[in-house]
């Protein structure tokens, strides 16, 4: 692999992981499970819970997903949440021709519907994933998130 075909698959997966967010955010399914790999494995578990203090701010986010069939933004916002994803400092390698990984920085916040225990729940930590470069496309084939901070209020 060239210097320029690596950078190329580096700006790729930039876009995957972007549009990946912009999916979760806009409750967008299509074009989420657009950019899974079909055997993918996103691994939810922890995601909503503070390491500090052991407390899980919505226990019903600890899935294991597997299958790209499987995604549906519907969840969040059928429960009236709206979520906002950033993600930064992607430090992406790419292994070959068609697997790479990647960790990215975070910071998400989810705005509770109205009368809930908390109005706001802002996390930070890591998205640890690997990406498939299948059909000519990257894809993630697997997600695991890492907390470092979760707070609520």
């Amino acid at each position: 692999m060239t210097d320029v075909e690596r950078l190329k698959a580096i700006e790729e997966i930039r876009l995957v992981k972007s549009r990946y967010f912009r999916g979760v955010d806009t409750a967008d399914s299509e074009l989420v499970r657009g950019i899974l790999a079909e055997d993918c494995v996103l691994d939810y578990m922890g995601c909503c819970t503070d390491p500090a203090t052991g407390r899980d701010f919505l226990p019903a986010m600890n899935v294991v997903m597997r299958g790209s069939a499987g995604w549906s933004s519907t969840g969040l916002r059928s429960a009236g949440i709206v979520s906002v994803h950033h993600s930064h400092n992607g430090e992406i390698e790419v292994d070959g021709e068609s697997s790479a990984r990647a960790i990215w920085s975070m910071t998400d916040r989810l705005f509770m519907p109205a009368g809930g225990v908390y109005a706001v729940m802002t996390g930070y930590g890591y998205y640890r994933e690997t990406y498939e470069k299948i059909g000519g496309a990257w894809k993630i084939k697997t997600l695991l998130i890492e907390r470092i901070r979760v707070e609520a209020h």
